[in-house]
């Protein structure tokens, strides 16, 4: 059986994981970058009261999950650039399959399949405590070099 592939540019990876989590709206949720096997990143949030959508069952709300796997696919994408570049999402899907167990984080595994010149494509798994018993899958593609203005500095500055 073959080695999974190392990040293509780890530093840019290093960067963006950090940047991604960091940003207003991941940070408010609690998003953490757990690690990266290969290319594929894993992220997590920790359950919270005010982040729980159903007050009867404690269940986290779909909202909380759907920004995990957009943060956690963009992540898996910046394991694929070469160098630092813009991307932005162009869609989103996500198939809940069950509900999250209240008062247990939820990790979110992603990876980029496949990085053609303007879009990225990715999939994802939401689970607690084993990707075999997944919560959420999810697809996505992104846009690559987005905007004119890099979000961080490439190579040559």
């Amino acid at each position: 059986m073959s080695q999974a592939p190392a990040p293509a540019n780890p530093q840019v990876l290093d960067v963006l994981s950090k940047l991604f989590v960091s940003l207003p709206h991941a940070a408010t949720l609690g998003m953490r970058y757990v690690g990266t096997a290969g290319r594929k990143p894993t992220l997590a949030i920790d359950w919270r009261d005010d982040l729980v959508g159903n007050p009867v069952s404690g269940v986290l709300h779909g909202g909380v999950i759907t920004s995990l796997v957009d943060t956690c696919s963009a992540v898996s994408v910046a394991a694929q650039l070469p160098d630092f570049e813009t991307i932005a999402t162009l869609d989103l899907r996500i198939d809940y399959l069950k509900a999250a167990t209240p008062g247990r984080p939820i990790y979110c595994t992603a990876e980029c399949y496949r990085l053609a010149s303007q879009v990225a494509f990715t999939r994802a798994v939401c689970f607690h405590d084993s990707i075999d018993q997944p919560i959420a899958h999810g697809v996505a593609t992104f846009m690559r070099e987005s905007s004119p203005v890099p979000m961080v500095g490439g190579a040559n500055q």
